[in-house]
Formats: structure tokens, C-alpha cells, sequence
């Protein structure tokens, strides 16, 4: 597994981010499950076992703007055909720092491998643990590059309350690692809201192409 893209995304983690220079670094997937486009600050960087030359005359094909050209659609739509991967959206990618102790959230663990959160959780990560709370749910895995993911689902009914921050900050107590990531659709703007809240901070934007 090539580890260049674990090594980039454990620098941003530390707030330490490739040069705002406007060009874009190419490293291969970290495995095969995961490919996709990251975007910083004015660097973006593409995990993907294609040909190098490809991605680079492809991107200047489909944007004039170099700053902008790894998330244009008409860059990632190109992608998706060379690759015959799929997208469901561009997210923000957001890390907070792990917290020490015991959440005061009541949890309990679900074990069960065919409950339909868990079973969805397991396409896109691994070593997968899931909680729930009285109106919500709280995921945790290793995704890409091996980066440990949250992800929350808060019921209807208990939307309002504050549930989403407290099941985003138990993520942080829970995690076993020094960082706990999460992605959110931007135009979520609740749930962009409640990571931020949990003290979740964004680092850039993500494509994920998704196999089969």
C-alpha cells in the first residue's frame, strides 16, 4: 500500500498542508477500494493508480483555472469514465483532535453485522464500531488511508436538541487513534454546523470514486 497519501493527510491533521501553489501532486490509491481527488488551499492532490500524463493533460483539457480544475465536473466526470468508478458528491473533509476520557454520552455498542447501518458502514471502511444513543447513531471506522472516519445519524424526531453535537464530540473520546476525520455534504449545512460545533475543523475538499 503506498503510503504518500496517508503521509499528506496526517500533515494536514497537524494543520501542515502542501503548497498553495496552484499545481496538483499525483500518488498512487492507498489500496484497492480507494481513489479519489483531495483539494486544499490552492493544491489539490489525486490518489489514483492511472497514468500520470493522463491526469495532468485531462486537467488542463477541462479548466482553464488551475486552482479549480481537480473538482471541475468536467475533470472528475473524465475520471469516473477512465476509471468506470462512480461519485456520490464532493465533501468537506474535517479532523478534530481526539479527546482523553469517557464520553458522558449514554451508548451502547451494536454488534450486530447485519444491521443495516452497520452492513452500509462496512462498504466503505473497516474495523467498523457502532453506538447508539437514544435517537441517534454514531459510526466509527478506518477509511481511506487507513484515517479513522465518524460518521452520525440523528433520528427525526430528536433533531434540535443537541444530539448531533454530543454523538460528533463522543467521537472524539472513542476514537483510537490522535485524529478522528468526517466528511459532510456542504450543502448540509445542519450537519456541517454540528461537526463544526463538536470542534471539527475543515481541511479541504474530497471526490471519492467509488468502485463496482
Amino acid at each position: 500500500m503506498s503510503e504518500e497519501l496517508a503521509r499528506i493527510l496526517a500533515e494536514a491533521a497537524h494543520g501542515r498542508f502542501p503548497p498553495p501553489d496552484g499545481t496538483t501532486t499525483i500518488v498512487p490509491q492507498p489500496g484497492p477500494r480507494d481513489a479519489g481527488v483531495l483539494a486544499f488551499t490552492a493544491h489539490s492532490v489525486v490518489f489514483t493508480d492511472e497514468d500520470p500524463e493522463w491526469i495532468r493533460a485531462t486537467l488542463a483539457a477541462t479548466s482553464s483555472d488551475p486552482l479549480a480544475a481537480s473538482m471541475n465536473p468536467g475533470f472528475l466526470s473524465a475520471l469516473m469514465a477512465r476509471t468506470g468508478r462512480s461519485m456520490n458528491t464532493i465533501d468537506l473533509l474535517t479532523v478534530a483532535d481526539a479527546r482523553p476520557g469517557r464520553t458522558e454520552l449514554p451508548l451502547r455498542e451494536m454488534e450486530d453485522p447485519d444491521h443495516p447501518r452497520v452492513a452500509r458502514a462496512l462498504a466503505f471502511r473497516e474495523d467498523v464500531r457502532v453506538w447508539a444513543a437514544d435517537g441517534g447513531v454514531l459510526i466509527l471506522g478506518r477509511g481511506v488511508a487507513g484515517r479513522w472516519e465518524a460518521a452520525i445519524e440523528v433520528d427525526l424526531a430528536a433533531r434540535g436538541a443537541g444530539l448531533g453535537v454530543e454523538l460528533a464530540i463522543a467521537a472524539r473520546h472513542l476514537v483510537p487513534d490522535a485524529f478522528v476525520w468526517a466528511q459532510q455534504s456542504p450543502g448540509n449545512a445542519r450537519s456541517v454546523r454540528t461537526f463544526q460545533q463538536a470542534g471539527f475543523r475543515p481541511v479541504g475538499s474530497e471526490a471519492l470514486l467509488l468502485a463496482g
